[in-house]
């Protein structure tokens, strides 16, 4: 693995930041000129100084190709999206990589880096693969460090140390649908995958280096790279086991003087957490110009209150684009940026070093996001790597494993019900694998957030006939390779589950759980009404079988409930059962959404 940097481990301790609110100007740039915008304030150089680029991104996810649908777009001003540019849409890492070569054009020195989130929930051509594909692809585009998202753990952190360090998986050469090392190596990632934050549980052992040193010409800048501290909340519960995650801005504020001790004044945090700005809002909008951010947004008390010897943070998670000046603790703007997601824009940013003394000039730091349009060359590394992999993946991703007769959609009705719901929730009460020795489930339960995209009736991949559904297709539905884990709940438990869809860690953003057939319930604002199964009220001390998730069942998405079931029986991929619920129920045709009724 190449690593151009010193690295160290390092662990930090956990306190609770104060939530704190958010400071105002801030500003973007629409074309590929350098970016103007607001700066941070605070110092002048009073020594020789030197131009540094940074070039960053986020939340990739595995995007090879050209995102397609709503994940190729994004709003433009005046009201318009990016399906309206000369080719449509933006994205794609053929185009994403010649827009970071084009940006660095007459930068001598130009860094590239990214704030987590790049793999895991992956379109087929990378996901088949491990994700793979896409380590070699980033590799290809020349990033030199990341942060650790909380998607990188989808296969647990063993494998993610694996991304970053190589090596090939004994995984039956295409069993379940993967395939490590098709073409015989695989090499890791070439930049620093950085985990500050996450360690071993009962130590302070990170996992990965928590920080990455940079040395251009002498000039030192640190990176520390974090994760959500909430990642075990949201990713499957195997997947982070013997693991601790630590506070953000203790870990971060503990790591400054360790740098500093290396005569590094110059410091970068790479953070995968975000802020949410208006949905309407432009791409290029920032703080004060159309996208101030959510107040309760996450990364606000984070920013406040990281030390103010951090000069910039590249933030990520929401996938959301914004620029915005959030003073630090000595009352000093400091950028934070985000990119969105998919490969869709990148933020560059500007700044000068100080020789003298060995730091950015706060006073310098500029920062836009840009849009990657498909009106350039692409690149042809990027270009030969998909064309490799899309041969290798095709024998699994053209098959044709069923047909619909409309499309069905994520699209879901007031009460959060939604025909692509229905379908997933079917096909998971149906799959025998999660019967075993318990009986078989009566119930199914869905997390809305586990559906990544819709079956489109013309789409046509393959060059399919209409209507027709491949592998790819429903794989990118459901991209995780969940298990499916069928337990016991009590009806008591089961109103539990529904009430903590908008309440506890559900309460700001209420996800509804998708259902299966035959289980019916209302609810008005935040309170649950009348629960059924099959025309029955559900009796509060009986025992339920219900098949759900993985993710789900250890709590994952703000569900505790599910951990204290009984009886836990895992079964098959969830991939395997929605595959093969369609093939045997084809032609499918959307269901009548009368299962979840909001009063």
């Amino acid at each position: 693995m190449r690593k151009t940097s010193t690295a160290r481990l390092a662990g930090g301790a956990v306190i609770t930041a104060a939530a704190v609110a958010l400071a105002l100007v801030g500003s973007g740039a629409a074309t590929a000129a350098p970016p103007t915008g607001p700066n941070n304030g605070g110092n002048t150089p009073n020594g020789p100084t030197m131009d540094i680029q940074l070039l960053s991104f986020n939340d990739f996810h595995g995007n090879l190709e050209p995102p397609a649908g709503s994940s190729g777009r994004l709003n433009l001003p005046g009201g318009k999206n990016t399906d309206s540019l000369t080719p449509p849409g933006v994205g794609g890492v053929e185009y994403l990589a010649t827009h970071l070569a084009q940006a660095r054009e007459g930068h001598e020195y130009s860094l590239t880096v990214a704030a987590g989130d790049l793999i895991g929930a992956s379109p087929l051509l990378s996901g088949a693969f491990h994700d793979e594909p896409s380590i070699e692809a980033l590799n290809a585009l020349h990033l030199d460090v990341s942060a650790v998202g909380n998607h990188e753990f989808d296969e647990g952190f063993v494998e993610l140390q694996r991304m970053a360090d190589g090596g090939c998986l004994d995984d039956g050469d295409g069993a379940n649908n993967q395939n490590s090392c098709p073409a015989g190596s695989f090499a890791g990632a070439d930049f620093d995958y950085l985990a500050a934050n996450v360690v071993y549980e009962g130590t302070n052992e990170t996992i990965l280096p928590a920080y990455s040193i940079e040395n251009i010409k002498g000039a030192k800048i640190g990176f520390i790279g974090m994760t959500l501290e909430e990642t075990p909340d949201i990713v499957t519960a195997s997947g982070v086991a013997g693991l601790e995650f630590k506070d953000e801005v203790e870990t971060a504020n503990a790591l400054v003087p360790v740098l500093k001790a290396q005569g590094v004044n110059a410091i970068v945090v790479l953070i995968h957490q975000g802020g949410t700005p208006p949905s309407n809002a432009a791409y290029n909008a920032a703080c004060g110009n159309g996208a101030d951010i959510d107040p309760k947004s996450p990364i606000i008390p984070i920013a406040k209150n990281l030390d103010p010897a951090i000069d910039l943070i590249v933030s990520g998670h929401t996938h959301a684009p914004y620029i915005c000046n959030i003073p630090d603790p000595a009352g000093q703007d400091r950028l934070v940026t985000s990119a969105s997601s998919f490969g869709r824009l990148y933020t560059e940013t500007n700044l000068t070093y100080d020789r003298r003394t060995q730091d950015i000039v706060r006073a310098s730091v500029t920062s836009a996001n840009m849009l990657v349009t498909r009106n350039v060359d692409r690149d042809p590394a990027e270009t030969d790597l998909i064309a490799k992999y899309k041969e290798l993946v095709k024998p699994i991703a053209s098959e044709v494993i069923g047909s619909v007769t409309a499309n069905i959609d994520r699209t879901i009705n007031p009460g959060g019900e939604s025909a692509l719901g229905n379908l997933i929730a079917d096909a998971q009460l149906a799959d025998p694998s999660v019967i075993g020795p318990y009986g078989a489930p009566v119930i199914a339960l869905m997390n809305p957030g586990g559906i990544r995209t819709d079956l489109t009736y013309t789409a046509s991949p393959w060059g399919e006939p209409v209507g027709d559904i491949t592998y790819e297709e429903a794989f990118n539905v459901q991209p995780f390779n969940n298990y499916l884990v069928s337990l016991d709940l009590t009806g008591l438990q089961i109103k539990q589950l529904l009430n903590q869809q908008w309440s506890g860690a559900n309460a700001a953003s209420p996800k509804i759980l998708q259902v299966s057939a035959g289980f019916q319930y209302t609810y008005t604002g935040t309170t649950l009404g009348e629960v059924r199964l099959n025309g029955q009220l559900i009796d509060d001390a009986t025992v339920y079988r219900v098949v759900t998730n993985n993710f789900l069942a250890g709590g994952g998405d703000g569900f505790p409930t599910f951990t204290e079931a009984g009886n836990v029986y895992y079964g098959g991929l969830d991939i395997d059962a929605f595959a093969a619920y369609l093939s045997a129920h084809s032609p499918y045709a959307p269901t009548a959404l009368d299962r979840i009724i909001k009063n």
